[in-house]
């Protein structure tokens, strides 16, 4: 038990996080419905938060801009080997620019524990 808990400190079997969008394209000030679909690891974790950054980069893939931040839960527990969905609503900024225009989008999310290495999930999307 005590080999588990030190290999989850170092993110070796530690619970994980992915973002589930229904597409990958979307519209300025479109309203989209996912979920964050949470797997849990060896051993039971205590969740500090779930934050999900929307970020653009610009059309040389080197400068990131933050856009928008969403803290999605502040604490809670996943018990080892737990599945659980998390809800996910989020509002498109209608002032941004599009696809188009040379830049991508995508979702950074990150799972922080009280201890151990953050889970990290990105999703790219298209503005149109």
């Amino acid at each position: 038990m005590i080999l588990r808990k030190y290999m989850s400190l170092f993110g070796i079997g530690s619970a994980k996080i992915d973002l589930v969008l229904p597409k990958s394209s979307f519209k300025q000030g479109e309203l989209l419905h996912g979920y964050f679909f949470l797997e849990g690891g060896i051993i039971e974790q205590k969740l500090r938060r779930v934050e999900c950054d929307l970020v653009m980069i610009d059309k040389n893939g080197k400068d990131e801009k933050l856009i928008d931040t969403n803290t999605v839960l502040k604490s809670d527990i996943i018990q080892a080997e737990e599945r659980n969905k998390l809800s996910f609503t989020y509002r498109i900024p209608k002032n941004i620019p599009s696809f188009n225009e040379g830049v991508r989008y995508l979702f950074k999310t990150k799972l922080t524990f009280d201890q151990g290495v953050e889970s990290v999930d990105e999703d790219y999307i298209s503005i149109e």
